[in-house]
């Protein structure tokens, strides 16, 4: 066959390959791998065609999912590819690794990684240093798992009044090597939660909270870190762990609110800023719980309602702030009665929730009035079900059904 259909075909055969392992035809798609590999030695181009690579990403993706195949097959199959390009050596190794893990065998992942910490191949190793410093991350995690087994040993004979020497050695063993190793992964720029977690854990276990507080902040505001919500959750839950001040929780819940407003934390959020005695702070509370509630995320959470349906409570109640409602609703009016308050909604709220058509028909009758859908199909629902709350719910809206009329 000419040059041209030559690569025509592997194409095809490629073709072949990713369209039976998108329809999960893995014994289809392993007959198709033998016969792409099979024609790379007819080829005789000169053309550069990354067939190692291939090979090795498609290969292992099979072997994964194969109903025939076995973790010693996988091995078979993955220790060549090691070999087929050293340049991506420690990328393999890395695959290898998780896939041991995957199918629980810990030591073994274990022993994979400390051979290919070991490997030095010239230029290559500096080349691939990124992937090294990943293998020694991966180590540092599984000596923080053998750590944490021998935590829950020593605390349970603790308990039962015994003391084992050899554990807690074992244990500090662990501990050093996987702190070197975690501690080093953190300073590189990137988004390392698992590593930061186990590393802040162990350094809580041992009491240096300062340290650990360290790690927390550098990860959190480190402006050359990527944005991560989850590097201030971890920081609010460690201060608010450690009896840190209100005004230090207020401070980190912000950065997060500013860059998930829908996050579940924004409702401790709002709780704390509507116990505050400053104004300042009670008309951020509103604005987080509207933000929140934004978000189809946030759409049946019932605590996100109450904090509305209470705040809004207390404005129209005190006849103070209302601005503060209208301000919010002004730029949700158009859209929230269709997103929030419809009959549909009504319905089916009150069928899977009553307390969440409580509180949402508390604010829809506060925001809309006593002739909105869904206030009138929850409270006719309620009070015909002669629930107290929902009888009082009714009353209260009549009372001051004019109020919607002041923020509309």
């Amino acid at each position: 066959e000419s040059k041209f259909n030559f690569k025509k075909c592997k194409e095809l055969c490629l073709s072949f390959i990713q369209d039976a392992m998108l329809q999960k035809q893995w014994k289809r798609a392993a007959e198709f791998l033998t016969f792409y590999v099979e024609s790379l030695e007819k080829d005789f181009s000169r053309e550069p065609v990354g067939a190692s690579e291939i090979i090795w990403r498609i290969g292992s993706e099979i072997l994964r999912h194969h109903p025939d195949s076995s973790v010693k097959e996988f091995n078979t199959f993955i220790e060549p590819m090691k070999t087929l390009s050293v340049k991506r050596y420690l990328k393999v190794c890395l695959e290898h690794a998780f896939y041991l893990l995957h199918n629980g065998l810990i030591d073994e992942a274990y022993q994979n990684l400390s051979l290919a910490e070991s490997w030095r191949f010239g230029e290559q190793t500096v080349i691939q240093d990124k992937e090294l410093k990943l293998i020694q991350a991966y180590m540092g995690l599984l000596d923080y798992y053998k750590w944490s087994k021998q935590k829950n040993i020593l605390l349970e004979d603790g308990q039962e009044g015994f003391e084992d020497l050899s554990v807690e050695q074992e244990m500090h063993s662990c501990f050093r090597k996987a702190a070197v190793n975690l501690k080093e992964i953190i300073k590189i720029p990137g988004i390392w939660d698992q590593f930061v977690k186990c590393y802040v854990d162990m350094l809580e276990f041992y009491g240096d909270h300062n340290e650990a507080r360290q790690v927390l902040n550098e990860y959190a505001y480190n402006p050359k870190f990527p944005a991560n919500p989850n590097a201030h959750v971890y920081l609010y839950q460690f201060l608010k762990r450690h009896g840190e001040s209100k005004k230090s929780l207020i401070s980190v819940l912000k950065i997060l609110h500013d860059i998930v407003p829908s996050h579940e934390l924004m409702i401790d959020f709002n709780t704390m800023l509507q116990k505050s005695k400053k104004r300042k702070r009670r008309r951020l509370g509103l604005e987080v719980i509207f933000t929140a509630l934004d978000y189809a995320g946030c759409k049946e959470n019932v605590k996100a309602w109450s904090c509305l349906a209470r705040q809004v409570k207390q404005i129209v109640i005190s006849e103070k702030h209302l601005a503060w409602i209208k301000q919010e609703w002004n730029s949700r009016k158009d859209w929230w009665p269709a997103f929030h308050f419809s009959h549909y909604l009504a319905k089916k709220n009150w069928q899977e929730n009553e307390s969440l058509s409580y509180e949402k028909a508390l604010v829809a009758g506060i925001l809309l009035g006593r002739d909105c859908k869904y206030f009138k199909y929850v409270s006719h629902k309620g009070c015909k079900a002669q629930v107290k709350r929902f009888r009082k719910l009714k009353k209260f809206v009549n009372k001051h059904n004019p109020v919607h009329l002041r923020i509309s």
